[in-house]
């Protein structure tokens, strides 16, 4: 016969399971005709009790048909009704019950892959103002003039004049000594001279800088300007409060003869702090005075090279495999006139013309320029991935009959950051301190061009163009080849993904399926956004980082991904969320920074095959690598993504290792969570959302491990100095390879 059962009935103290006969009637409709047993009944206070007949303890039970019902069923049953038991009371208790999930990892060469080394890297967009006041250390903004236009009378926010006007007119002309920025500030002192005393502390300019300039006690700053006058200048240059105090440095520049443009410098040593600073330049002479190209630069940058060292800090803890640069959008620009020319950006600073970014909407002096990006690049370790314009924008396009000048632009691009010191671009390059070529091997034809008018037929212009003159670039097209091949050449293909918590998460199976031949991706956007997102919040993290698992799982289709935007300076949040939030002089990174340090040691790794046994694909992923550390120490990492909302017992179990070969001593478990998935970090609580290690006391090949709810965890378990084996056969190491 077949078994059926009853439902299992349960109150706050008691469960029961009845089986009985299907070929007897149901207990509801006849009891005394039916044949039923209750096998279990649980209490609180009793260990279980089973009601069987006699016959059970024999292996069977004897129903009044004759027919037997196997033990192992019986026993099957018991352990359904134990299980359901522990549940409803854990529900009753009002706890919630850890979910069992079993992990295999397979340690073995024969399923390994080879992780590549540019898989996760970083894109920084000149957006937000993360490079002009922010990751570019000048101080002064606007300090060319140039920021009103080339027109004049002109704008030149946010500077400001000290005085009133009939002490002091201020106003620009075009009386420049550089040719590409002509723009120049005009300042007649009115007062000085007999009854007409100058206020006390003189008349003049300043700038705040980007939100205020953070100067900081002990510190020294280069101020550099140019100056002329048909008189003699008397001038007090002054680092003070927001509102002029008090004095944080002061200095006297006098001259007899500036009757042409003279470049004037100075060094300013701070005795006090003020994150508000602002940067004075007044007289008590009557006369006029003109000004141009005013820079103030600490003098502790990074290396010298100009960048703030502790925003540098932030990308050089990354461990970035490559660096994309200057933009998207920024790139494009919403109409071509305002995109980004690099031959406009290199040279000396004040001869750069600068250019209004049109999509983000602010002027940028292009102090970061080309050489800058290639320079940081080099100092960061990684790869440079340099984004240019095809001759299209948001708005106008280059017929592709029309387009070589911007493909010859390019190639001088190249021969600039490649080429020999001797050569045309090269000595240009050499003669900015830097004789030897950029390691630059990567370049992508536009940003989010695919599917316009001109786009295909220029793309294919750049590439032809490039593979004739640099065989060994590497070409990024547009245009997505995840789910059809393309229908150009291409080294790889770009993918962008912006959407909900639950998208992101969802999309980690995304290149399952993608080609394993032909051009790989390069996934150069990602991020969670909207609701789900805020500022940066932990739910946006963790969706991410399932989706970053995924990329990892399929890393012999994808060979590039990075998160945008990278940097947001918290006055011009023109884009949320951003990994990396600064001001004037503090910085914190949002949950979706800090996901990333759980991916840094995944370039170059190598990838286990390991598999998820459970219901709960939609919210859990998980994949395994190993790694060396800088010790050459050879470390086996575990992440997993619990995008729900319960614990989760991680049932892990190791193939392919040799016996005892996990070491208790240096394995740890390092989460990121916190207790409430929309829980962000902020400047007040920059450390609310971290990720915390702790050392695992106890590990082995079969282990258990608790995976919090909305949660990425690591699990790092130190391998001895035996090799990785393959199953079956002799002991190969496999991370070599």
């Amino acid at each position: 016969m077949v078994i059926t059962k009853q439902p299992l009935s349960c109150d706050a103290m008691r469960c029961e399971l009845t089986i009985y006969n299907c070929n007897s009637p149901s207990p509801s409709l006849s009891s005394s005709s039916s044949t039923f047993i209750t096998i279990i009944s649980l209490t609180q206070a009793q260990k279980p009790s089973y009601h069987l007949p006699a016959q059970a303890y024999t292996g069977s039970v004897a129903e009044e048909m004759g027919s037997i019902t196997p033990w192992p069923r019986i026993l099957f049953l018991i352990f359904i009704a134990l299980s359901a038991f522990y549940f409803h009371q854990s529900s009753a208790d009002g706890t919630e019950a850890d979910q069992p999930v079993a992990l295999y990892v397979n340690a073995s060469e024969s399923s390994a892959k080879k992780i590549p080394k540019t898989l996760f890297g970083i894109f920084f967009e000149e957006i937000n103002h993360a490079g002009a006041g922010g990751l570019w250390a000048e101080l002064v903004s606007n300090r060319g003039f140039e920021a009103g236009g080339p027109n004049v009378p002109s704008n030149i926010d946010p500077w400001s004049f000290i005085g009133n006007e009939s002490s002091v007119i201020v106003s620009t002309d075009r009386s420049s000594s550089f040719e590409r920025n002509k723009i120049a500030l005009r300042m007649e002192v009115l007062c000085g001279e007999g009854s007409k005393a100058c206020p006390a502390g003189g008349v003049g300019i300043y700038n705040p800088g980007f939100w205020g300039m953070n100067i900081e006690q002990g510190k020294t700053y280069k101020l550099v300007f140019y100056v002329r006058s048909s008189g003699p200048i008397n001038l007090s240059v002054s680092l003070t409060g927001s509102t002029g105090s008090p004095t944080l440095a002061t200095t006297s520049i006098v001259a007899s003869e500036v009757s042409n443009w003279t470049k004037m410098e100075a060094t300013l040593q701070v005795k006090g702090s003020d994150a508000k600073a602002r940067l004075q330049l007044t007289t008590t002479r009557k006369g006029v005075i003109w000004f141009d190209q005013v820079s103030l630069m600490p003098t502790d940058t990074y290396k010298g090279h100009g960048f703030r060292n502790d925003l540098f800090a932030m990308l050089k803890d990354l461990k970035p495999g490559f660096m994309r640069f200057p933009g998207g959008c920024f790139v494009e620009g919403d109409w071509l006139r305002n995109a980004f020319r690099w031959k406009e950006t290199i040279g000396p600073w004040e001869e750069r013309p600068g250019h209004f970014g049109d999509v983000w909407h602010y002027w940028t002096d292009d102090g970061f320029g080309h050489f800058e990006f290639l320079q940081l690049a080099e100092d960061l370790g990684t790869a440079p991935i340099w984004v240019f314009n095809n001759g299209v924008s948001h708005n106008d396009e280059v017929e592709t009959s029309s387009v070589l000048p911007f493909i010859q632009e390019i190639l001088d691009g190249l021969e600039f950051a490649r080429g020999d010191a001797h050569s045309k671009w090269g000595s240009v390059r050499a003669a900015l301190g830097h004789p030897e070529p950029f390691d630059l091997k990567y370049v992508a034809v536009g940003n989010e061009d695919c599917g316009k008018k001109y786009y295909l037929g220029n793309y294919l212009r750049f590439y032809n163009a490039i593979k004739r003159a640099y065989p060994d670039i590497k070409i990024i097209s547009n245009c997505d080849g995840s789910s059809k091949p393309l229908d150009h050449p291409a080294d790889f293909y770009d993918y962008h993904i912006y959407s909900s918590a639950s998208t992101v998460f969802g999309t980690a199976q995304k290149f399952d399926k993608a080609p394993r031949s032909g051009p790989k991706a390069f996934v150069s956007e990602y991020a969670v956004t909207g609701d789900d997102a805020g500022k940066g919040s932990l739910i946006a993290a963790i969706a991410e980082a399932g989706f970053l698992i995924g990329l990892e799982k399929n890393c012999d289709a994808v060979e590039m991904a990075s998160y945008a935007p990278l940097f947001v300076n918290t006055n011009d949040r023109t884009w949320n969320p951003d990994a990396i939030v600064f001001d004037s002089s503090k910085v914190y990174g949002t949950p979706s920074y800090w996901m990333q340090h759980f991916f840094r040691e995944s370039n170059g790794a190598t990838l286990l095959d390991s598999s998820l046994r459970s219901n709960l694909e939609n919210s859990l992923i998980a994949s395994a690598i190993t790694w060396k550390d800088s010790d050459s120490r050879k470390h086996l990492r575990i992440k997993v993504v619990n995008f729900g909302s319960n614990n989760v017992t991680l049932q892990i179990s190791v193939d392919g290792l040799e016996v005892n070969s996990l070491q208790s001593s240096g394995s740890t478990k390092v989460v990121l969570t916190s207790g409430n998935p929309k829980d962000e970090n902020s400047f007040q609580t920059p450390n609310k959302i971290v990720p915390i290690k702790s050392q695992l006391d106890e590990v082995s090949e079969e282990m258990d491990v608790v995976v919090s709810p909305h949660s990425l965890t690591s699990i790092d378990l130190l391998i001895n100095s035996n090799p990785i084996r393959t199953m079956g056969s002799n002991s190969v190491d496999v991370s070599s390879y």
